[in-house]
């Protein structure tokens, strides 16, 4: 037990030594140049996470491992459940059925998409190849790390699918306004889109909420439509991961079953910390809690997933990744493929039929 009696010091140790790395991690991501790149302290907490596993881990005692890996697990669970004070269902609802229903088509053909090129097409494990279709599906690194308990995998796996995220991540942050400017803005007919079209587009296609952000502020003149549609059609696929990880849950027992290692009944295990999200989310929404107290709250909970994230970075060792080559380079390039191709489409023609 991590805080037992004989583990209790080196669990707090832990914990405050990854604690004073979330710190840096974030005091990196308010400087000027990197905010203006739209990378989250999260990025940067599994990179130095990264960085220490592979060179100073050895000269930190081994009794803070216990530590470290309960803010890879314990603390990632609690800081997924206050991620719901992020939304609420009245901003799902102003983006109407046309942004839900692109967010839900999105999330389902990404993650269906990825998982099969990762494991039929590629020949990645099954947890390296769901993490990273995960990541591009929902929103991002905080989706690799709700996945990542489901799944029981192994932390440089989330490694792997994290990076992925990064990688295709910023590449859409130059590539969109780019589109817009020279090809979706000036043309007519099916490549013309109205600035809320591409505000969709932008939302339910690209992988972080700060990426989201960043692309309607790096487009000159964009309107406020624009970005207030791409932050809430953003946003409905945060709240979709909860959804998601129950049905993974479900066909993760199936699979077990029909493997016959599932015992002689169907077990469910129900990701808890994904209910607790929505019922938070919908707390939230009743608008009880001062707007300044939820700010308050959502910088710590940032701070949190910061933690988890480095946590998780500590645990990955270079070594591990040998046999999985250029395979889930591959594999995000199938995904970002299908979002900037194949969410065009989809938008176009949801928007169409709700219009």
């Amino acid at each position: 037990m991590a805080f037992s009696a004989e583990n209790r010091k080196g669990t707090l140790s832990g914990i405050i030594f990854v604690a004073i790395f979330a710190a840096a991690a974030t005091m990196i991501a308010g400087l000027a140049p990197v905010k203006a790149l739209g990378i989250s302290p999260l990025v940067i907490g599994i990179v130095m996470g990264i960085f220490y596993a592979n060179t100073l881990h050895q000269h930190i005692p081994s009794a803070w491992g216990t530590g470290i890996t309960f803010s890879g697990k314990k603390i990632l669970r609690f800081a997924i459940v206050f991620y719901g004070f992020r939304i609420t269902f009245q901003q799902i609802m102003e983006v109407g059925l046309s942004g839900f229903t692109v967010s839900l088509i999105m999330l389902s053909t990404t993650f269906i998409i990825g998982t099969f090129l990762g494991m039929k097409v590629f020949k990645m494990d099954r947890d390296t190849s769901m993490l990273t279709a995960s990541g591009a599906s929902v929103c991002g690194a905080a989706a690799v790390l709700a996945t990542e308990p489901v799944l029981e995998a192994e932390g440089h796996k989330t490694a792997v699918a994290v990076s992925m995220v990064v990688l295709f991540g910023t590449i859409s942050m130059f590539l969109y306004p780019v589109l817009y400017a020279s090809i979706i803005e000036p043309a007519t007919g099916f490549l013309h889109m109205t600035p809320e079209q591409f505000g969709i587009y932008v939302g339910g296609t690209i992988h972080e909420v700060a990426q989201v952000v960043a692309v309607p502020a790096s487009i000159p003149g964009a309107p406020v439509d624009m970005a207030n549609s791409a932050v809430i059609v953003k946003m409905t696929r945060v709240i979709m991961i909860a959804p998601m990880l129950i049905v993974l849950g479900l066909y993760l027992a199936m699979q077990a079953k029909k493997a016959g290692t599932a015992g002689n009944g169907l077990t469910l295990t129900i990701p808890w910390f994904a209910v607790y999200f929505v019922g938070m989310a919908g707390f939230n929404s009743l608008d009880l809690v001062p707007h300044a107290i939820v700010g308050v709250i959502n910088q710590i909970d940032t701070f949190l997933l910061t933690m988890a994230m480095t946590a998780l970075g500590m645990g990955t060792i270079f070594s591990k990744f040998r046999g999985l080559g250029l395979a889930p380079v591959y594999t995000a390039t199938g995904m970002f493929v299908w979002l900037v191709a194949g969410g065009f489409v989809v938008t176009k023609l949801v928007t169409s039929v709700f219009a």
